[in-house]
């Protein structure tokens, strides 16, 4: 694993302090272009970039916690053993740089990818963890104790303890693990398997799949909505979201969307579902009252899909160009848009 030194997080952490964001901003990771854009929630405008973060495209968050964790989609050699200064002790020096020559665990054969753990307020890097295989998709528990990260290529997720900042399970899941939410019970996860119609219900802790949940054909994006026990799932064969009963696994409706369906997220107000049909350049907000679906133009290809709390409005990123729309959450209007370096991918929006 490729550590940083607890003198030097400490440090970092007492200057992020002082060197906080001033109102809500969403969290832009840039794909090809190794960085994650830092705006404004309400205007789009750049407070930053952090660099440094290669092919990075899952990248999670949440309220309250201080983390961000970015995953990278290419895969690398194993770290090299760190070189022990002289001055430094061995015991201290193996605290700080356990098995740095060692492939992380996972299945036989995996490559090695890179989670980066990085300050929310700063951007500075805290942590870089070796992953077994390329990074699809990650999710941060609502209490900041666990991240996830889907591989695709594994079958399985991998499970990081935010508070001792390394790797500390690989859990199998099914095939091609492609998307991970968290309810409101911080230590289960659910991750879509897009290669076998199931979303798994993850018990961390314990390192189990709990229970698999049939899912359509092709599930991959998802959202959830504790409220009112329900989890929504993109079935991109189907062209349709279809919304399961957290207590019994159970489908209660299909939304049908049509073409292509990538992104999705609910509305901050918990009213409406918004879903990118980047095949059909088109919005769909399915109202989760009536359960009515209504649909509004929008190209190139939109792609992933975050709503922005306190504004009223979602970012949306574009697969074909290098740009976010800014749209309104209720009219689902473009309102506004920013250029981007590389893909926009998992988007994180923190008040």
């Amino acid at each position: 694993m490729k550590l940083f030194c607890g003198a030097a997080i400490g440090g970092i952490l007492a200057l992020s302090a002082t060197a906080g964001l001033a109102g809500s901003v969403v969290y832009v990771p840039e794909g090809s272009g190794d960085s994650v854009l830092v705006v404004e929630a309400d205007t789009g405008r750049t407070v930053r970039r952090i660099p440094g973060l290669e092919a990075v495209h899952g990248l999670a968050g949440a309220p309250g916690v201080p983390y961000l964790v970015a995953g990278s989609y290419a895969e690398t050699d194993p770290a090299a053993p760190v070189e022990r200064p002289e001055a430094v002790a061995a015991d201290e020096h193996a605290a700080h740089h356990p098995g740095a020559a060692a492939a992380p665990m996972g299945p036989p054969g995996a490559g090695v990818s890179l989670l980066t753990v990085l300050d929310a307020a700063s951007g500075a890097i805290l942590r870089r963890i070796e992953v077994p295989g390329a990074v699809h998709h990650a999710a941060v528990s609502p209490d900041g104790a666990f991240a996830v990260a889907t591989h695709p290529a594994g079958g399985g997720i991998s499970v990081i303890d935010l508070r001792e900042m390394r790797m500390v399970r690989y859990i199998p899941t099914g095939e091609m693990p492609n998307y991970a939410v968290f309810g409101a019970d911080p230590g289960v996860a659910y991750v879509s398997n897009a290669g076998n119609g199931t979303v798994s219900e993850v018990d961390l802790a314990r390192g189990i799949v709990r229970r698999n949940l049939i899912a359509g054909t092709a599930p991959e994006h998802l959202a959830i909505d504790p409220a009112r026990g329900a989890l929504y799932v993109a079935d991109t064969e189907a062209e349709a979201v279809l919304e399961l009963g957290l207590a019994d696994g159970a489908q209660r409706r299909s939304f049908e969307i049509g073409g292509t369906i990538h992104g999705m997220a609910e509305t901050a107000d918990g009213a409406a579902l918004i879903v990118a049909g980047q095949g059909e350049d088109k919005l769909a907000s399915v109202d989760l009252g009536s359960g009515t679906v209504r649909f509004a133009p929008l190209a190139p290809e939109p792609y992933h899909v975050t709503a922005v709390p306190g504004t009223g409005t979602l970012f949306v990123s574009s697969r074909a160009e290098p740009k976010v729309w800014i749209v309104s959450a209720e009219t689902l209007a473009e309102t506004g848009a920013f250029d981007i370096e590389g893909e926009g991918h998992q988007m994180v929006a923190l008040p």
